[in-house]
């Protein structure tokens, strides 16, 4: 007979769950800190312990993000998917707001001007509205890799880029361009993994660190 855990409210569940990721990963672990609650709660998300060999940080990801939130900045999701797993009950007591732009008007009316998607359409139509935001992508390697085109030519800088866009086509070359530039700071995972649901958390995970601190 199977015996259940007696842990039944949402609390309790994260709790519970953040305890058994904890003693799956003993000391010394691959990260620290808020490094650490921020791939603790990826785990969480995912149920995936091999993430731990794909995440990676900027030197200056955490501090960033954590300067962003706390200045109450737009946080930019490239899904509908990642803005409806940020809750506002993290986000208005830091004053930020989060907007998906792929059914933007603008967006839309980009992308049926220049014949292509409404992510990459996207970073095209946010550029005066990045700086010193937070670009959540979870889903769309063109996003990630317009915005590294905009960076090379001098366009809107975010605070912090989560890319985490998933899949089989570009989705490890596009973090690898992440990878490859020093303009941004930026949390990502190498290769084929991520998704809405991690960048995300990615995002919840900063701004729970932010509430505390």
């Amino acid at each position: 007979m199977t015996s259940l855990q007696p842990y039944f409210t949402p609390t309790g569940i994260e709790a519970r769950s953040f305890e058994i990721i904890d003693a799956e990963v003993p000391s010394p672990r691959p990260f620290e800190g808020a490094q650490w609650e921020i791939a603790r709660r990826l785990i969480h998300t995912s149920a995936d312990f091999d993430l731990l060999n794909h995440i990676t940080f900027h030197p200056d990801a955490v501090a960033a993000g954590l300067a962003a939130l706390r200045r109450g900045c737009t946080v930019f999701t490239d899904t509908e998917m990642a803005r409806s797993g940020i809750p506002l009950r993290r986000m208005e007591p830091l004053g930020c707001s989060v907007q998906c732009l792929l059914n933007r008007p603008d967006v839309v009316a980009r992308a049926k001007a220049d014949n292509t998607t409404r992510a990459h359409a996207a970073m095209d139509a946010v550029q005066a509205e990045l700086g010193g935001s937070i670009m959540a992508i979870g889903n769309a390697p063109t996003a990630l890799i317009r915005l590294m085109e905009h960076m090379d030519t001098g366009g809107g800088m975010p605070a912090l880029v989560i890319g985490m866009p998933v899949g089989f086509v570009n989705a490890a070359e596009s973090k690898e361009l992440l990878l490859a530039q020093t303009r941004i700071p930026y949390v990502t995972i190498r290769g084929r993994k991520g998704g809405s649901p991690l960048a995300a958390a990615t995002v919840n995970a900063l701004a729970e660190i932010a509430l505390r601190q």
